[in-house]
């Protein structure tokens, strides 16, 4: 990442074996950051793929990105695992906002501005939740045993860790750079109950924790799988519990103390 400019947002972008969603998706996105009057950056951190993942980003860099465009594409990798993916992701992103954004676009990417000022305004939050829960949320075509699931976890969620979030897992969520080096850096969790770790540790850090609604597409092929995952997933809650309780995210780290993978 040789250009100096600080971006308004960086978009961060795990991406594991997304050689055929992801394509389309960064279409969208470079169709969306063309239309605003601010700088970005996109970074698509590729953690363990066996496809062609890494390729496409790079075609399509090369191929797709015009010498005018006002935002960048970078990609990087980490260890396997989405949360490990994230945190290589925020710990280099440098925009003025850091927005994750899962590689599939459930939600609409026109919906990134929702979390943006002069939408949310700035001085009202240090980290913007996407959620399919609050009044305004709209889902579509989720199965009921999926919703299902996703609310006894995220009581498990609010009893445990996180409270009055009523929804920690949706992929999208947006973070001042502030409060991003102030997370991340102490960011443990490397498979998907790092939603939650981060919310924890902002929580516990008292930054200020918005919850935005948005718009939800269930996607048929999504890498998420129900049981397995679940069950994981609170494992790794009561994991954040124990180290939340042992202080291990206490004191803070400066970001550029903390394990970063080089870009390419």
């Amino acid at each position: 990442m040789t250009d100096s400019a600080i971006p308004f947002l960086t978009i961060v972008i795990p991406a594991y074996n997304e050689e055929r969603r992801l394509p389309p998706s960064l279409h969208k996105v470079a169709d969306y950051l063309r239309a605003q009057p601010w700088s970005a950056e996109v970074i698509v951190v590729e953690n363990g793929s066996t496809d062609r993942t890494s390729e496409a980003v790079e075609t399509f860099a090369h191929n797709a990105v015009r010498p005018d465009d006002n935002f960048t594409v970078h990609l990087m990798h980490s260890a396997p695992g989405k949360g490990a993916a994230v945190k290589v992701g925020m710990l280099a992103g440098r925009g003025d906002y850091l927005f994750i954004c899962d590689a599939d676009f459930s939600m609409p990417v026109t919906e990134i501005s929702k979390f943006l000022p002069p939408h949310l305004p700035a001085h009202g939050y240090d980290v913007a939740i996407a959620s399919r829960e609050i009044p305004g949320a709209v889902r579509y075509d989720e199965p009921f045993y999926r919703h299902l699931m996703g609310r006894v976890f995220n009581l498990l969620v609010r009893v445990l860790a996180v409270s009055g979030i009523q929804d920690t897992q949706c992929g999208f969520k947006c973070f001042t750079r502030a409060a991003a080096h102030t997370v991340f850096p102490l960011q443990r969790i490397d498979g998907w109950g790092f939603d939650v770790e981060v919310l924890y540790i902002a929580r516990l850090h008292g930054l200020n924790l918005a919850e935005v609604p948005i718009d939800w597409y269930y996607q048929t092929d999504s890498r998420v799988r129900p049981v397995h995952d679940t069950i994981n997933m609170v494992r790794e809650l009561l994991k954040i519990r124990s180290m939340g309780r042992q202080g291990i995210y206490d004191t803070p780290i400066p970001a550029e103390n903390a394990t970063e993978a080089p870009a390419l």
